[in-house]
């Protein structure tokens, strides 16, 4: 069974990322998210793209049983088709691929044959302008703000920027894919990045680290998206 991604709005929706849960205890950290997030993010990668492997399709398909989150792979690989399917196989709802990934496209194409959604993640240094025809297709946006591959790594000063720009790129759209604002997501930034138009966060350490999970993400759901706003990114921005 495929799960819809969760579409709040009047909240920003909170993506849980597991690559900050205790990987020791994930069953537990699974189910202890349950109250505190919208969707479970699972990084993978084929260690290429980016070298850490993070997660892979046969623990992901181990807490299928214990959630009934919607679970997405942020697949941070080149050629990422195959590697897609296996996930799906696993129990995935939502794979996201890069812009910047060989096949992206068809990537894209087989994930929505099977009936799950796709999501097209855009890196620092990535104009999603300059892939019109990818935002067309994708079911969600994940606008990256720190190096690929890192964790607990500081939000780049252009990220909330950079979703304005995507925002004003989806403009007139029918249907509106959410926009996801991935890395660097800490009290100090969540306000900037609703304030860009951000319709959720990956948020890793500020929900998992927490001392009370359940308030931080009270605290996330009590920021709402602000309306798109018109601008291009500049060359330096991008």
């Amino acid at each position: 069974m495929i799960r819809p991604i969760p579409t709040p709005s009047d909240r920003l929706l909170v993506d849980a990322s597991l690559w900050s849960a205790d990987l020791a205890a994930l069953r537990s950290e699974v189910e202890r998210a349950a109250g505190c997030a919208d969707m479970l993010h699972l990084d993978a990668s084929d260690g290429q793209f980016v070298s850490p492997l993070l997660f892979f399709p046969d623990l992901l398909a181990a807490v299928r049983p214990y959630t009934d989150l919607a679970l997405h792979v942020h697949l941070m690989a080149h050629r990422p088709a195959g590697l897609a399917e296996a996930f799906l196989d696993a129990g995935a709802d939502l794979v996201t691929v890069h812009a910047e990934a060989d096949g992206a496209a068809e990537a894209i194409a087989r994930i929505r044959a099977r009936g799950a959604a796709a999501g097209i993640a855009f890196a620092l240094g990535t104009d999603p302008a300059e892939h019109r025809d990818l935002l067309r297709r994708a079911d969600a946006i994940v606008m990256v703000g720190t190096p690929l591959g890192t964790a607990g790594t500081g939000m780049d000063p252009k990220a909330p920027r950079r979703i304005e720009a995507v925002k004003t790129l989806l403009a007139g759209r029918s249907t509106q894919p959410p926009v996801l604002a991935d890395g660097g997501i800490r009290r100090e930034t969540v306000p900037m990045l609703a304030d860009a138009g951000a319709d959720g966060v990956v948020a890793g350490s500020l929900l998992f680290k927490a001392a009370d999970p359940h308030e931080a993400a009270e605290f996330l759901r009590s920021h709402r998206p602000a309306a798109p706003r018109r601008l291009a990114l500049s060359r330096g921005e991008r």
